[in-house]
C-alpha cells in the first residue's frame, strides 16, 4: 500500500510481460506489450481510512470488478472501465504484496487476473479466485508519476558552499526491504462490521440483478440498518427484506440481525409499494 500512497499514476505489468490497458472503446480493458501508450497509465486514488485504491484510466473511468461473467459457465468475471454514479466497493482494489509483485484483491476475495491461452482468453483481464495459474494474478507496479505532497514548513536554507553527494535513483518497483506491514489486509481492517449487499425493489417487488450496492454495517438491529441504508441509498420509509431462496418471495427482517458478522443480501422495499402492502401487518413493522 505504501507504494501506491506515493504514486500519482502507475502502470501494471502482468506475468505475460504485458501491460494493463484501457481499451479505446472506454469500456473494456486488455493486455498489450506497448507500455508507452497513455492507455497504460492509471491514476491512483487512495481511499482514506482503508488500505485500498481506485485506479482511473486515461478516459477518466475507474477499473471495475463487474458481476458479469466473462464466458458463460466459467468462473471469471469481466473487468471493465466505468464511471458509477456512486463509488462503491466494485472500484476498490486492495494491494497485497507477494515477493517483488502485488496482487489486487476485491472486497469479495477475487483477484485481478491477466489471462493467457487461445482466444477469447488471450490478452483478456478478469477477476476470479485462482485455482490454477496462480502467477496470473501477480502484477509488477511501475510508478510513472510520483505524488509530491506540499511541504509542511519552509525548507531550511543551505549555504552556497554546502554540497550533498547524489544517491543513485532507486527503482520504483517493490523491493524486498519494503515492510509487509504496509500491506495490511483490507478484510482485517473491516472485520468489525459485516458486508451488506443491497438492491432496491420496485412497486411489485422486482429487483435488478445488475444494480447491487454494498456497504459496511457495524450495528446489530434492523432499525439501525434501515437508517443506514436509507442514508446510503438516499431513500426514506423503506422496509429491509430478505429473499426466500426457495420461492423468491420477500419477507421483512425483524428486530435483530444474525449474531455473526457474515455478509448479508437484503432488498429495500418502499413502504408505500404494492408488495409492502401484501406483507402481514405484524411483519410490516420493524
Amino acid at each position: 500500500m505504501e507504494l501506491f500512497e506515493r504514486a500519482k499514476a502507475v502502470r501494471l505489468r502482468s506475468h505475460h510481460d504485458k501491460y494493463l490497458l484501457a481499451d479505446e472503446d472506454e469500456e473494456h480493458v486488455c493486455q498489450e506489450r506497448n507500455g508507452s501508450t497513455g492507455r497504460a497509465r492509471w491514476a491512483v486514488e487512495v481511499v482514506e481510512g482503508f488500505p485500498v485504491v481506485r485506479l482511473k484510466s486515461c478516459y477518466g473511468r475507474y477499473l471495475t470488478a463487474s458481476n458479469e461473467p466473462f464466458l458463460l459457465g466459467m468462473t471469471g468475471r469481466k473487468v471493465t472501465q466505468t464511471l458509477p454514479h456512486r463509488l462503491d466497493s466494485s472500484v476498490e482494489w486492495e494491494p497485497i504484496r507477494d515477493g517483488m509483485q502485488v496482487k489486487l484483491k476485491t472486497l469479495y476475495g477475487h483477484f485481478l487476473r491477466a489471462n493467457g491461452g487461445p482466444p477469447p482468453w488471450r490478452n483478456s483481464v478478469t477477476h476470479d479466485i485462482p485455482h490454477l495459474h496462480l502467477d496470473w494474478v501477480l502484477w509488477e507496479v511501475d510508478i510513472v508519476e510520483i505524488l509530491t505532497p506540499p511541504p509542511a514548513y519552509p525548507a531550511p536554507s543551505v549555504p552556497e558552499n554546502y554540497s550533498v553527494a547524489s544517491s543513485p535513483d532507486s527503482s520504483q518497483k517493490l523491493s524486498k526491504q519494503e515492510s509487509a506491514a504496509s500491506f495490511t489486509s483490507y478484510s482485517s481492517q473491516r472485520q468489525e462490521g459485516r458486508v451488506i449487499h443491497y438492491t432496491i425493489a420496485d412497486n411489485n417487488g422486482n429487483v435488478r440483478d445488475d444494480a447491487e450496492f454494498s456497504l459496511i454495517f457495524k450495528g446489530s438491529s434492523v432499525k439501525e440498518l434501515t437508517q443506514k441504508l436509507e442514508e446510503e441509498a438516499e431513500l426514506s420509509d423503506v422496509i429491509v427484506c430478505s429473499e426466500n431462496p426457495l420461492n423468491g418471495k420477500l419477507y421483512p427482517l425483524h428486530l435483530h440481525l444474525p449474531p455473526n458478522n457474515a455478509a448479508m443480501n437484503v432488498v429495500l422495499v418502499p413502504a408505500a409499494s404494492k408488495v409492502a402492502k401484501s406483507f402481514p401487518k405484524s411483519e410490516n413493522l420493524q
